[in-house]
């Protein structure tokens, strides 16, 4: 039996390890640190190895908020006058393969990875035809009312605009189960009418090609300070994609590193995203759009032109083997 004065040291001793196990906590309001480059998936938060700003960080584009977020603060609001968006939403709820009782559990936001896994299976990957990731959300946003979860600027860096658990408005039969990503590129075009890849793409005097943003996009809003973007190859890319002969200047260097880390982060988060994209039975590329049953079984890596008829996108210059894990 212990005695009165060893039962009072041993409560004495509890009492200094839970006081002891209470300093070691954080305080209350202490701040969580981030890395810069993470990804959010049903409100977890994922490495990627690459700058990501997020829609919660200073400078970030937010596709959850109803106004415009470009021009005047006056005249921003929903509804915008006779332009912009018919809808105060950019994005709507993944429905596609859950049960009613599902639906009810998640409308509040009541997702869990595990559920969110077995419904994403596919990233689409775009070309913006903005030229910028500023330009494109501002388009995407305050213009047309759509979104996607990803924007992908020249110089690399990854912004995210909503929750990978949000149904974003980017490749129409994909969107319930797919994720979007928006790579800043201005576009391809027939060769007969690419005049606007004379405006956005010069030789410089030391040789090879240089981006030029022009004056009316200010800056473009790139993070980098004093960036010199450049594509890939210097020369332009020549192809055909749904039969039509297109010429496009490749992606920037610092994009295709940042996309190759964010498509690596996606496959692991969602496994049912297979680190492949469509090929024939010669193993090339398809360079058009899938018949709509192998469309519905295909479970990997797309392009919008592999969804619609009338898109294009990535375009022929997207070198597929630089984002593939």
């Amino acid at each position: 039996m212990l005695s009165s004065r060893s039962f009072s040291g041993i409560v004495s001793l509890a009492l200094v390890g839970l006081i002891g196990g209470c300093a070691t906590g954080p305080e209350p309001g202490t701040p969580v640190p981030r890395h810069g480059d993470e990804i959010v998936a049903a409100g977890q938060f994922f490495r990627t190895g690459t700058p990501v700003v997020l829609w919660l960080d200073p400078g970030g584009y937010d596709a959850y908020r109803t106004e415009q977020r470009f021009g005047p603060r006056e005249e921003s609001g929903f509804p915008a006058g006779n332009s912009g968006p018919s809808s105060p939403n950019r994005y709507n709820l993944r429905r596609d393969g859950l049960s009613e009782e599902e639906i009810e559990r998640v409308r509040g936001g009541g997702w869990d990875l595990p559920l969110l896994q077995r419904v994403v299976d596919q990233v689409v990957f775009h070309y913006d035809a903005a030229g910028t990731s500023r330009e494109c959300f501002r388009i995407l946003h305050d213009v047309v009312g759509l979104s996607a979860h990803f924007l992908v600027d020249l110089d690399g860096t990854i912004y995210q605009t909503l929750d990978l658990k949000e149904r974003a408005w980017h490749a129409t039969t994909s969107n319930s189960r797919s994720i979007g990503i928006e790579i800043a590129n201005i576009g391809a075009y027939p060769p007969d009418s690419a005049e606007l890849l004379d405006e956005w793409y010069l030789r410089s005097p030391e040789g090879g090609t240089r981006i030029a943003i022009p004056e009316r996009l200010g800056d473009g809003g790139i993070r980098t300070p004093d960036f010199n973007g450049r594509p890939e190859r210097d020369e332009p890319v020549t192809g055909r994609i749904h039969g039509r002969e297109l010429i496009q200047y490749d992606f920037t260097p610092e994009q295709y590193e940042a996309l190759r880390k964010l498509t690596a982060a996606l496959c692991r988060i969602f496994p049912l995203v297979a680190p492949h994209y469509p090929r024939d039975g010669d193993g090339n590329l398809i360079q058009g759009k899938m018949p709509d049953e192998e469309l519905r079984e295909f479970r990997g890596l797309l392009g919008h032109f592999h969804i619609q008829t009338n898109k294009v996108d990535p375009g022929p210059a997207f070198d597929w083997d630089r984002v593939t894990p």
